[in-house]
């Protein structure tokens, strides 16, 4: 009976090392198939594992579906053409999208593959514990060095697609740390990195419009002169996701995934 039971476990032992070395090829070669078929012009993948994708979003794509996004490219599209994990069709589960980033943001989302993982990764985003950071090019010449910005922000009564900071509004808090200045077109501008403790919508561009200094290209922020003079040297929003920090839901460890800075903004924070 003993030894029954240890040809049993020697067998299952194989099968789920098998199983293991398969799933970790196929996911590997659709990687690599996916990343080479679709170029820069598409969602990279950073990362997949049984339980979650970590995506490299381009600047241009939308995330969630909507009534206006009819004929343009969403992630979510996307993700029910190219994957069949067990909620890559469940709407009500945004297709597994945990979070979202604005069209003209580029850089690191992070999708659930499974309904544990996405109930356990947005509980993670309820409870403060992922860390998100960005990149961003601003006007002017940011000081103190570091610091945070703390003023509660919500829609605008008057402009219902615009946010601002209000009264009454929901907390919101970013964290800013000056990483370099730069002298662009006879003007001051820094590089900065952002920690957002909240996720408001626009946080990051409402509070940097806020201490007068906003993102170059901010076409909602910047002001209209400003961001179609800015759009001459930078084509869209220089606001980037560069890094994100969570816990794996299925095995509790500590994860950080980076996306470096794409080439169209490091072309234009070298402009002279």
């Amino acid at each position: 009976m003993a030894s029954q039971r240890h040809k049993y476990l020697l067998l299952k032992e194989k099968f789920l090392g098998a199983f293991s070395t398969h799933f970790s090829k196929s996911v590997a070669l659709r990687k690599e198939a996916i990343n080479d078929r679709i170029g820069a012009m598409e969602p990279k993948i950073i990362f997949e594992d049984e339980s979650i994708l970590i995506l490299d979003k381009p600047a241009g794509w939308i995330v969630n579906d909507a009534t206006t996004t009819v004929n343009q490219s969403t992630i979510q599209e996307w993700l029910r053409r190219n994957f069949q994990f067990s909620i890559f069709n469940f709407q009500n589960l945004r297709n597994g999208i945990v979070h979202r980033l604005d069209k003209e943001t580029s850089g690191v989302l992070l999708v659930a593959k499974t309904k544990e993982a996405f109930e356990n990764l947005q509980a993670q985003f309820k409870s403060r514990e992922v860390k998100k950071n960005y990149l961003a090019l601003v006007h002017g010449k940011v000081e103190p060095k570091e610091g945070e910005i703390k003023e509660p922000v919500g829609r605008l009564p008057w402009r219902r697609d615009r946010f601002g900071v209000l009264p009454g509004g929901r907390e919101a808090t970013t964290g800013y740390k000056v990483i370099r200045y730069y002298d662009i077109k006879n003007e001051k501008f820094t590089l900065l990195e952002l920690k957002p403790k909240t996720g408001r919508t626009h946080q990051i561009r409402i509070h940097l419009k806020y201490i007068g200094h906003p993102i170059v290209s901010d076409e909602f922020y910047a002001g209209r002169k400003t961001a179609r003079n800015d759009r001459k040297w930078c084509p869209r929003l220089f606001l980037h996701a560069s890094k994100i920090s969570l816990k794996h839901p299925q095995s509790g460890k500590k994860m950080e995934f980076e996306s470096p800075l794409p080439f169209d903004l490091e072309k234009a924070r070298e402009t002279n």
